[in-house]
């Protein structure tokens, strides 16, 4: 399995890729806030554990064990933003927040968290009743 830190970059190439049709090294040291020689040793361990294949100066390409990973990977950040927009986390508080707790649950809890959206996404009576609650606990 992979590093937190490698799934970070195996995410955002995931998504530079199907965003742009390519990853490059500049571009995945921006999305991450991280400077080039960092990408460049990351994708190099990347490359030997068979996550993408890259070539310098060539561009990289995931393997298909990179793409299956880094679609799992982006569905968790997508299920995690749902769940906390679900029970009323702030939009300005989610993306910081999952990026806090994505790499410390287990694939058993976001199964789990899948079934609780799905719940309240079956019967638009219980979100409504939990916005109730919220509402009267921020009045506390």
């Amino acid at each position: 399995m992979p590093t937190p830190s490698m799934e970070d970059y195996i995410e955002q190439i995931y998504l530079l890729i199907d965003h742009k049709g390519y990853a490059r090294v500049s571009d995945i040291a921006e999305a991450l806030s991280v400077h080039p020689s960092s990408v460049t040793k990351m994708v190099q361990k990347l490359d030997r554990d068979e996550y993408l294949i890259y070539e310098k100066y060539r561009g990289l390409i995931l393997t298909n064990k990179g793409k299956k990973i880094g679609k799992r990977l982006v569905a968790r950040h997508d299920l995690l933003e749902q769940f906390l927009r679900t029970i009323g986390v702030k939009e300005e508080n989610i993306y910081n927040d999952v990026e806090g707790i994505e790499h410390h649950l287990s694939w058993d809890a976001i199964d789990r968290i899948a079934d609780l959206i799905q719940y309240f996404e079956e019967d638009p009576k219980r979100s409504s009743t939990l916005k109730e609650i919220q509402c009267k606990n921020e009045e506390l």
